[in-house]
């Protein structure tokens, strides 16, 4: 077993906390993503994993083994880091030696080794180079044959692909993917990019204020947020934010916000609702676009169509509210400056609480 288990961890700086008693448990061969803004506590509790922090408070074990006071070389973890950490001095096949030299690994040893690593990630050309003559993606790469080579049981990724460009950081999503279902080691895996996070993980851990949101499968937290946080920071773009009121209650609920109203699916916390305010999260592709015609059309004056190609996002005004509507533009490219309202399923309505930001109990929507 390799897993990662943190119990009640805490980090404090004095009286300031940072990050609050969380709890976490990373399976076997599990590639799980931490994700937030920034200042939100995830690459403090990486670096509490890899020991580079030191735990103020509650328990990490690693394979079952307590960690707290474990130095980091001891850990059996391998990080890679935002900025490569690269030495400028050595060329590629020295940086990827480098542990197995201060391991004191035998000289076939790690020859057979670097030989190896530099395979899986198709560095085996550039061996002779220093990083000076290397491209960014190949930099990265180097940084994760060396933490390849180490055969360790954890794998840590602190933000790796931050300082690529676009295509690059797509490139190297599909490499790190591709390295995790081959080597199956554990992985923990941290950024502030959604879209990362949604390529990527098994399972999300969705961070804010040094506290855990919310935990689940990409599409389980895109369908089904917890609150409003993990509503707005998933997806791209994320989720519309509507204040209304609940007008009608019962098996057919209705929320009003300005001259439109929208019906909710029956839910038993709103049986009562009526004269709440509630917010109702609706997704930009769950939307579709309908005339002056349509029953229940919930109008909007359109501000800009951002056309990306296959799609479009028109960015409208909803009672004053900033909303958005993703939509194909095959076909219908010389419509979508006629937009002028949509409608949406009633189940595909997300309700949260006005007050607390937290979704209404019973909404559930299969992946």
């Amino acid at each position: 077993m390799s897993g990662v288990s943190l119990k009640g961890i805490v980090k404090a700086y004095g009286a300031v906390r940072v990050v609050h008693a969380i709890d976490l448990e990373v399976q076997e061969k599990e590639f799980v993503v931490l994700v937030g803004p920034s200042g939100c506590g995830k690459s403090t509790t990486l670096r509490m994993i890899a020991g580079l922090e030191e735990i103020s408070d509650g328990e990490l074990t690693i394979n079952g083994r307590v960690m707290n006071r474990v130095a980091p070389k001891d850990r059996d973890v391998a990080m890679v880091f935002q900025n490569y950490a690269l030495y400028p001095h050595l060329n590629v096949a020295d940086n990827i030696a480098f542990g197995l030299r201060i391991r004191k690994e035998s000289k076939e040893n790690i020859a057979a080794a670097v030989d190896e690593v530099g395979k899986i990630l198709g560095l085996t050309p550039y061996l002779e180079r220093r990083p000076a003559d290397l491209s960014g993606g190949q930099r990265q790469r180097v940084a994760m044959d060396r933490a390849i080579v180490r055969r360790p049981r954890v794998f840590l990724f602190d933000e790796p692909l931050s300082n690529l460009d676009a295509k690059l950081r797509t490139q190297m999503r599909a490499e790190i993917k591709r390295l995790h279902k081959r080597l199956g080691v554990t992985s923990i895996y941290v950024t502030h990019d959604q879209v990362e996070a949604m390529t990527l993980a098994d399972r999300i851990v969705v961070m804010h204020d040094g506290r855990i949101e919310q935990i689940g499968t990409p599409m389980e937290l895109f369908l089904n947020p917890a609150n409003t946080f993990v509503a707005g920071f998933l997806g791209s773009p994320p989720m519309n934010m509507v204040k209304a009121r609940i007008t009608a209650a019962g098996n057919a609920p209705v929320a009003e916000f300005g001259n439109d109203k929208l019906t909710l699916a029956p839910l038993e916390a709103l049986k009562d609702a009526v004269g709440t305010e509630v917010i109702l999260g609706i997704r930009p592709e769950f939307v579709t676009i309908a005339d002056s015609a349509t029953p229940e059309r919930v109008s909007i004056d359109v501000d800009l169509i951002e056309t990306l190609g296959s799609e479009a996002l028109i960015h409208a005004t909803l009672q004053g509210q900033a909303f958005v509507i993703r939509t194909e533009t095959v076909g219908r490219m010389d419509k979508l400056n006629d937009v002028s309202g949509f409608t949406i399923k009633p189940h595909l309505v997300r309700v949260f609480d006005a007050k607390t930001g937290q979704a209404l109990p019973g909404q559930v929507l299969e992946p």
